[in-house]
């Protein structure tokens, strides 16, 4: 199971990297655009069989007896001849936004030929045009396999430049015994009963959309009034003090521990939340819960993008989406990777097949939605707003 020690959704930047995000953000910032033709730079995938892969810590299949080992990348590289040069470098997206962007910016090569970012972060890349389109004829498993649901988000549609890596979804959990009663609805977050008890996430992007959709918005389509609704009803439980406080990833901590009782909580941790605690429930709100995704890309520049192309591939094989899943725990984005877990021998395994937070059934599917990213244009003044109620 993945450590639970950070968020792979957080948003916290350093003052350098926020400065630069900022800069960019602005009115399109034109310099910093980069069309089509000037995305694409001199491929060595034949010559030079490898490839640079950074992703986040802990988000990957290890071997059980060397957690050095990582065998869906030693089957690809067994299997093609490509190396593959795998980091764990990215521990916030707004951090590697700042180390990558000055030269992005500047038409440089970043030295990386695939990278894992959080799709509001990989929606920041596809507008500045800093994410190579993908040749999709070169990626049959991915044509044939991606989950219907996360094939053509607002911000990259059919899914030209980006592609999931994982998916989860973002809801409540709670402690069921403590509290005594079940949370439905996000506004069941508000009773009397959960005053100081409950904890919101800090980011402006992992916390808006499941605010919204407790007010009956289609996150798919919000607007401005609908975001300052928002933060007028959370400002005025920050006063009432029903809010303990804003976190990151941390949640888990608090939860665990019985500070609070209920919070805004991801999928995948929830998942070892409550093998470690079966009093704690996670539940997508009768009102909706948001499916997000963190995804692949190429960068501007890419010295392997072929290579690189290959491995998305790859990881769209259901044999080796099924495995990835199984070491991960998150909503996998290749929904025929389900029947190559139910065909397991190993019991554990397969009973992964039937977990609704790793594939999701109908009828949650039904309550999920893909919310539309925060422009260019509203981010300054939104996050201005909401960072000064959270206190970041």
């Amino acid at each position: 199971m993945p450590q639970l020690a950070f968020s792979r959704r957080a948003a916290l930047a350093g003052l350098g990297a926020a400065g630069l995000s900022a800069a960019l953000a602005g009115c399109g910032v034109p310099p910093a655009f980069v069309p089509e033709e000037g995305r694409v730079g001199p491929d060595g995938s034949d010559r030079d069989r490898s490839v640079a892969f950074s992703n986040w810590p802990l988000y990957i299949d290890t071997d059980e007896e060397d957690e050095e080992r990582r065998p869906t990348l030693e089957a690809f590289s067994e299997r093609t001849g490509i190396e593959v040069r795998y980091t764990e470098e990215i521990n916030d997206n707004d951090e590697f936004f700042g180390k990558v962007g000055p030269a992005l910016m500047n038409r440089q090569e970043t030295g990386h030929d695939l990278v894992v970012v959080s799709d509001w972060m990989a929606a920041r890349f596809v507008r500045l045009g800093w994410a190579q389109t993908m040749d999709r004829s070169a990626q049959p498993n991915v044509a044939g396999h991606l989950d219907p649901q996360l094939r053509s988000p607002a911000f990259d549609e059919g899914r030209l430049h980006t592609v999931p890596w994982q998916s989860g979804i973002t809801g409540i959990a709670y402690n069921r015994r403590a509290l005594g009663r079940e949370i439905r609805s996000v506004r069941d977050l508000w009773h009397p009963d959960l005053a100081g008890r409950v904890t919101l996430f800090s980011g402006l992007d992992e916390s808006f959309a499941l605010l919204m959709q407790g007010n009956g918005v289609d996150v798919a389509r919000w607007t401005e009034s609908d975001f300052h609704r928002v933060c007028d009803h959370v400002e005025s439980l920050v006063r009432k003090k029903h809010i303990r406080r804003f976190t990151g990833n941390d949640y888990t901590s608090d939860l665990s521990k019985g500070d609070v009782l209920a919070c805004q909580a991801y999928s995948g941790d929830a998942i070892q939340l409550r093998a470690d605690n079966p009093d704690i429930e996670f539940v997508v709100p009768e009102e909706g819960g948001e499916l997000w995704a963190e995804s692949l890309l190429v960068p501007n520049l890419a010295r392997h993008k072929a290579n690189a192309e290959a491995l998305v591939d790859h990881y769209y094989d259901p044999e080796v989406a099924a495995q990835l899943a199984a070491s991960v725990n998150y909503v996998c984005p290749v929904p025929a990777a389900r029947e190559v877990l139910a065909d397991s021998d190993e019991k554990e395994t397969a009973e992964l097949a039937e977990n609704p937070l790793i594939f999701p059934d109908d009828a949650m599917r039904r309550r999920l939605a893909v919310a539309r990213d925060i422009s260019s244009a509203e981010r300054r003044s939104l996050a201005r707003r909401w960072n000064a109620i959270v206190g970041l």
